[in-house]
């Protein structure tokens, strides 16, 4: 009895605290277009909602994205309840992805409310991929650096136009919460932060033309990304070159205005880790790539990506291999991770140029399957990247506990092929564990599983 009355004290005392979970939201700048389908509330407490592009010329009419876009953010530290109004039905909408701590009511035509468990990166999506909300309950800011400090570039609340944004060793590059900042980011250096909960702006530029080569340039170490949203990339969205130890969290990216926006490469870089982040791209939305050659380390090592939302529209998710000739990219994680949009292939392992891939983990990923051809494909390959024309290797790959769900599969869907390229550049010791097509295991037999002579080593396993 004292146990159930104990038991009974606490789940009242996590009620009440539940109900005063603080939500910090911040103004729109004057100027800035807001999205005219949505409106949004936290515990009350407007949140404006922003508008992306998809598709830009040349690209217009080339594919179907589902066109224009909205996005919003607000901090909390607790469970909220979101009320969406749109101006569009809402009576068939899905949240993706799915979650049980999340509980969707729809009130009307027009009306639905979200209950959320605290911190989340969400698509509320009426009718699939045709103009989506995404909705991002950020942590609460903590500390966040004062204008007029010195190591400090400060952009406050409104829009501003610097194009090229250079941070240097030991500065900190802040946009605030209402804060978009139109331009590129070059840095360089060490002990180099980018935070804040403003938005930089790619999308005044056309396709390649950005002021920046990429959106955020990174060639350093200790360098950390976090918080902000970035819109609208005209390429590559953000590259750490020949750099170390940097992290990528809690960073938002609404792409997919231009085809080349990747969303997170990293090239020749060692120690980087991509967490708690959302990306929507047209390309690739993580490529690690060995490319360019400078004196020390140019290998791709030790990567982790973990605990974020992935939506490609027209590209892959991973794509590990390609326009590489690094010696080796290796130790590489991606875990806990929720795939809920692709097109092509989300797994593609395609290494050339003698490159080693090796000691890759893949685990506890979910997709939304809409039919798609392609799963996974592990294959040497010689493509129009390449200088010398010969392929690479692939060798200790593990996938653990990786399911899609959603439209059924068959002979022709959900491709998994482990294909060696000759005898010298073999596909060897690869586990499939616990990989599932709607709760059916993979297997050898499977038939939509593709192995040849030249792949040695391969085994599946069912759940443990």
């Amino acid at each position: 009895m004292k146990t159930v009355v104990y038991l009974s004290f606490v789940v009242c005392l996590l009620g009440a605290v539940n109900l005063h979970a603080e939500v910090r939201t911040y103004a729109a700048p004057e100027g800035e277009k807001l999205s005219d389908v949505y409106r949004v509330t936290a515990s009350g407490k407007t949140v404006d909602v922003y508008a992306a592009r998809v598709l830009d010329a040349p690209f217009d009419g080339k594919y179907d994205y589902g066109g224009p876009y909205s996005f919003a953010n607000f901090d909390t530290d607790g469970p909220v309840e979101v009320t969406i109004t749109a101006a569009r039905s809402l009576k068939n909408t899905v949240v993706r992805p799915a979650r049980a701590d999340v509980a969707l009511t729809i009130v009307d035509d027009h009306t639905l409310k979200l209950r959320l468990p605290g911190p989340i990166k969400l698509s509320v999506e009426p009718d699939g991929r045709k103009g989506p909300l995404l909705l991002f309950a950020n942590p609460m800011e903590v500390d966040p650096p004062k204008p007029g400090d010195p190591n400090v570039i400060y952009f406050g609340p409104g829009i501003h136009k610097p194009e090229k944004i250079e941070v240097r060793d030991n500065q900190t590059l802040y946009l605030a919460g209402g804060a978009v900042v139109k331009g590129g980011v070059d840095a360089r250096g060490q002990n180099i932060t980018i935070r804040g909960r403003g938005i930089l702006d790619g999308s005044d530029w056309p396709w390649r033309k950005g002021p920046t080569d990429n959106t955020i340039m990174i060639r350093g170490s200790h360098v950390i990304v976090e918080g902000i949203t970035i819109r609208g990339a005209p390429h590559w969205t953000i590259v750490p070159r020949h750099s170390q130890h940097v992290t990528i969290r809690n960073v938002k990216l609404c792409n997919s205005r231009v085809q080349n926006d990747d969303g997170i490469n990293p090239c020749n870089s060692q120690d980087v880790l991509i967490t708690d982040c959302f990306i929507r791209s047209d390309d690739d939305c993580v490529a690690m790539k060995g490319i360019n050659f400078e004196q020390g380390n140019s290998n791709v090592e030790r990567i982790v990506v973990e605990n974020s939302v992935l939506w490609c529209d027209r590209a892959r998710i991973f794509l590990l291999g390609h326009e590489s000739r690094a010696e080796f990219m290796r130790d590489i994680t991606l875990r806990n991770l929720d795939i809920i949009h692709y097109t092509m292939i989300p797994f593609l392992f395609e290494p050339g140029e003698e490159m080693r891939l090796q000691n890759v983990t893949i685990e506890n990923v979910r997709l939304h399957g809409e039919g798609q051809a392609g799963f996974i494909r592990l294959r040497p390959v010689v493509n129009q990247y390449m200088h010398k024309k010969v392929p690479g290797h692939v060798q200790d790959i593990r996938f653990r506990h990786v399911q899609i769900t959603g439209e059924p599969g068959g002979t022709d869907k959900y491709l998994v092929q482990i294909i060696g390229a000759d005898a010298e550049h073999q596909v060897r010791q690869i586990t499939l564990e616990d990989v599932t097509i709607n709760g059916q295991p993979v297997t050898a037999d499977s038939p939509n599983v593709r192995i040849n002579d030249l792949a040695q080593g391969i085994e599946f396993e069912a759940a443990k």
